[in-house]
């Protein structure tokens, strides 16, 4: 192996290493994921100097960075769906058009007469600052757990956004640097903006409606769809761009939500495996992005651009919102958090480092302010919407304050009984079933409730889940729970989707002999089947909180409490939640608060 192979092969080690490393203490301490990841490529690079990308990938990097935007706006487009339209399309219409003309508008003034920069340099610069890119918008909002609306608007955006301001980009650039002079300029321009989207929306529409038929039809056998997929995206990005330099990037776009909206029957299992591939290069992009920042750059900047950024965060950005959503019927709430959050991404430090150099040959005043200029937008709008984004959405009310709220999926008269319970305990709780008569002594208690198919495209539009953190499966149909648990698992955790006790493993519990790996985890006791629980609730069984204090232990409760109560969950002091299981059995401690299920002879008696 030589020596050019052997640093490859650690670069991509180191990269990949950071990058998941990174996603994984975000999710731990609950911090936002691109501050971290920002923090390691900062790290590995211009700090420590364990990578240098510009070195290492040579003329690879910028391909290599496009082909990975590509595959990351193709994943976005997947989950991009029309029913958020219902609710979110005047909104995105508005951002998607009079949104992007006053930021680029409002930029390029804002760069040629406080930014000093020339006019050619500034307009670019305008078209740049449109890019609200997906690879930092769509961390932020997984993390934030905003409610429905506001999301699809961030999403939406962000994802439009991310080719729509790259064409800009490189229309600005060809004007000035091919078509300055001549007679028919705007016409050239405008020809070619035609070109990238007639492209786009052949390759994009076209093919994606093909390919989904393809699969609609088994042309495509199931280990090879995912494949074929991806394939299909880096060629459409590849054959748009020969016809129109990042017209890619709208064509790939185009091409996910094309399939993402065909109702594929396999397009949840292909939507996460893209998922999983989008968060790897997301988390490579980034650390890539700030290991190969060159912090001498950023000592070009003057007092003059650090007033630039600030009117392009604090002004440009909500005046642009503000003024595109009059009239809309917006919540205000929602047109507040939209004015603030507008983090840049990858595609714009892209975009800037393509023509900076050329701008700059040609002799156009400050071009070589345009990448310090974009670098430092996107370092000050990652941490600083990256690190406000919760705060200012639940403030906002549009988040959860917590992610502790119990889904229960089958309502019954036990499971109603213990949604109850979790209500007085201040345990956000929603109730779905597809029974209107189960759900009725629900509805007369004030819980909240979902009528329909949980699995249902219309349960997925409709259930708002911000606050939710856990589920729970109730039904009598131990398949039909465990696929509900699947179904979940990846938005709430595998370790925070529960199921009631299978009836064929309870008979063979000694046994061990059933084992389902897609399943939920197996809460309370393994004779506890949902019949057991019925039969206990006709005998006039009852729900017992029992809060633990100095003078009144989980010992106490023990030698008080009978033989056969049922320990279901605990409420920690802090708020944490913990469901009793046979494999993590509850050991409370004091001033938490633990919820059972006890026989009526003891439920009198003292806690």
């Amino acid at each position: 192996m030589t020596d050019t192979a052997i640093h490859l092969t650690g670069f991509i080690i180191i990269v990949a290493a950071l990058g998941i490393g990174a996603q994984w203490l975000a999710w731990r301490f609950r911090l936002p994921a691109i501050l971290l990841l920002s923090f390691a490529g900062l790290a590995a690079g211009p700090w420590l100097g364990l990578i240098n990308p510009g070195e290492q990938l040579g003329a690879m990097l910028n391909p290599l960075v496009g082909l990975m935007v590509a595959i990351i706006l193709f994943e976005g487009g997947m989950n991009l769906k029309f029913h958020e339209l219902k609710e979110a399309g005047p909104g995105v219409m508005r951002l998607g058009t009079a949104g992007v003309a006053i930021t680029w508008l409002l930029g390029s003034l804002a760069a040629h007469f406080v930014g000093d920069l020339s006019w050619p340099v500034a307009v670019l610069l305008g078209a740049i600052i449109v890019i609200t890119g997906p690879t930092v918008i769509i961390p932020m909002l997984r993390q934030a757990r905003l409610k429905q609306r506001p999301a699809s608007l961030l999403k939406w955006e962000g994802i439009i956004n991310d080719p729509i301001g790259a064409l800009l980009a490189v229309l600005v650039f060809e004007y000035y640097f091919f078509y300055l002079g001549s007679g028919a300029a705007v016409f050239q321009v405008l020809s070619g903006l035609a070109t990238a989207i007639a492209v786009a929306i052949g390759l994009g529409v076209g093919g994606g409606y093909l390919l989904g038929k393809a699969f609609s039809r088994d042309d495509v056998p199931e280990f090879l769809k995912a494949p074929a997929m991806l394939a299909s995206a880096l060629l459409c990005y590849g054959l748009a761009n020969l016809a129109q330099h990042e017209a890619g990037l709208l064509a790939t776009t185009l091409l996910g939500m094309t399939m993402g909206n065909m109702q594929l029957r396999s397009i949840e299992e292909l939507r996460r495996i893209k998922e999983y591939v989008s968060i790897l290069l997301v988390s490579g992009i980034f650390v890539i992005l700030m290991a190969n920042l060159d912090p001498q750059i950023l000592t070009l900047l003057d007092w003059r651009s650090a007033v630039l950024l600030a009117l392009i965060i604090f002004a440009v950005r909500p005046v642009s919102v503000l003024l595109s959503t009059i009239g809309l019927g917006m919540d205000w709430r929602e047109r507040v958090l939209l004015a603030w959050i507008a983090p840049r991404g990858v595609v714009a430090v892209t975009v800037a480092g393509v023509f900076a150099s050329s701008m700059s040959e040609q002799g156009y005043y400050g071009a070589d302010l345009l990448l310090p200029l974009i670098v430092s937008l996107v370092l000050l709008t990652v941490v600083l919407h990256g690190s406000t984004i919760g705060w200012l959405s639940r403030r906002l009310g549009l988040a959860a304050a917590s992610q502790n709220g119990i889904l229960i999926v089958g309502a019954s008269n036990w499971s109603t009984d213990l949604a109850i319970q979790l209500k007085e305990m201040n345990i956000p709780v929603l109730i779905a079933d597809s029974s209107w008569y189960n759900l009725s002594q629900a509805r007369l208690s004030g819980i909240r409730t979902h009528y329909g198919e949980i699995l249902s495209e219309h349960a997925e539009i409709s259930l708002e889940l911000n606050d939710m953190g856990f589920l729970l499966a109730t039904t009598a149909n131990d398949a039909y729970n465990a696929f509900v648990c699947s179904r979940f698992a990846p938005e709430f955790g595998r370790n925070q989707v529960f199921q009631l006790p299978m009836h064929i493993a309870a008979e063979e519990h000694e046994k061990k002999s059933i084992k389902l790996a897609n399943c939920g985890v197996i809460v309370f006791e393994p004779t506890v089947t949902k019949e057991e629980l019925e039969r206990r609730h006709y005998h006039k069984w009852k729900f017992k909180k029992s809060h633990f204090t100095k003078t009144y232990t989980f010992e106490n409760y023990l030698q008080i409490e009978s033989a056969d109560a049922l320990p279901l969950m605990l409420l920690r002091s802090g708020g944490a939640i913990l469901f009793h299981s046979e494999q993590s059995p509850l050991k409370p401690e004091e001033d938490d608060v633990l919820l059972s299920y006890v026989p009526p002879s003891s439920d009198q008696q003292g806690s």
